[in-house]
């Protein structure tokens, strides 16, 4: 079984490219990020055409999460508890799904599903934008409720096939930031509180891609010729539970998805996971679409 993660930066500009890229390399599940657009905007129709079904948690045209996956989805959460909201409050927005713990509307950011034994969470964690902006403090707010519920999560079931995939927006080691705007410890992305709040993970998840794909950034400016001079940032990951983790037999970055005709500033990360960890509902799947 193969799983990913993609922020596409508009689904709805790449579409054809993600179905292509889905059917091309054999994926099964595909959590998305920067959807930007509502569920009704969202082009299932490509989707289902190619054998995926969807589930979408988009507000509006910023941010966006959404999965794409061969298999039933169940147990479908559009954000978790206790997430922070961001903006001005809210005054009948109909856009809103409401306001989190802070009063604030609550944005597009996080969606879980449950695909077999696996429980996945597409993610899109607060960009934080300047050290002195209220959205840094949004985002290490985000960044602990989020920890603060993958603790819940795993308390509660230590064997659970955990994954946490998305964009991070974090460069958590110096060779993961490549960009020469990021100074380490003075810019977001590489500051020592964000750092320190994706370390802070790792008693619960860890990061199942970088034992395997040890170098390699999975994203590029547009600006500045920065892909053509890879000067790029590793900020999307696949974390994983223990029982997550060891069921992954590969994983692979796929650099090329940055190349070609307008493409997302981010490219594809991909696990393998092992048959073994699979429900029976895998196992004997005979009945799913076929794909040409």
């Amino acid at each position: 079984m193969r799983v990913a993660t993609w922020n596409i930066n508009s689904i709805r500009t790449r579409f054809g490219r993600v179905v292509d890229w889905l059917v091309r390399e054999d994926i099964d599940v595909l959590a998305l990020q920067e959807i930007k657009c509502r569920a009704d905007q969202f082009p299932v129709e490509a989707f289902e055409q190619a054998g995926y079904q969807v589930e979408i948690h988009g507000l509006n045209q910023w941010n966006g999460v959404a999965f794409a996956s061969r298999h039933e989805m169940t147990d479908v959460e559009r954000g978790f508890n206790d997430m922070p909201g961001f903006g001005n409050p809210i005054k009948g927005q109909e856009e809103h799904q409401g306001t989190g713990l802070n009063g604030l509307p609550l944005e597009a950011r996080a969606l879980g599903v449950t695909v077999g034994d696996l429980r996945l969470w597409s993610l899109y964690v607060p960009n934080g934008r300047s050290l002195d902006d209220p959205h840094f403090d949004y985002k290490l707010r985000w960044l602990e409720a989020l920890r603060t519920n993958t603790e819940a999560w795993l308390a509660e079931d230590p064997d659970l096939p955990l994954a946490l995939m998305g964009d991070w927006n974090i460069a958590p080691l110096d060779g993961d930031m490549g960009d020469p705007s990021f100074e380490v410890g003075r810019t977001t992305h590489v500051s020592p509180d964000e750092r320190s709040m994706f370390s802070s993970f790792s008693p619960l998840v860890e990061d199942v891609v970088r034992p395997i794909v040890p170098e390699g950034f999975t994203f590029w400016d547009y600006k500045a010729g920065r892909f053509q001079k890879d000067q790029g940032m590793r900020i999307d990951f696949i974390l994983g539970s223990r029982a997550f983790a060891d069921a992954v037999t590969g994983a692979t970055i796929h650099r090329d998805e940055r190349k070609g005709d307008s493409p997302s500033d981010h490219v594809p990360v991909v696990a393998d996971i092992d048959p073994s960890l699979l429900s029976e509902t895998f196992e004997d799947d005979d009945d799913r679409p076929m794909v040409f």
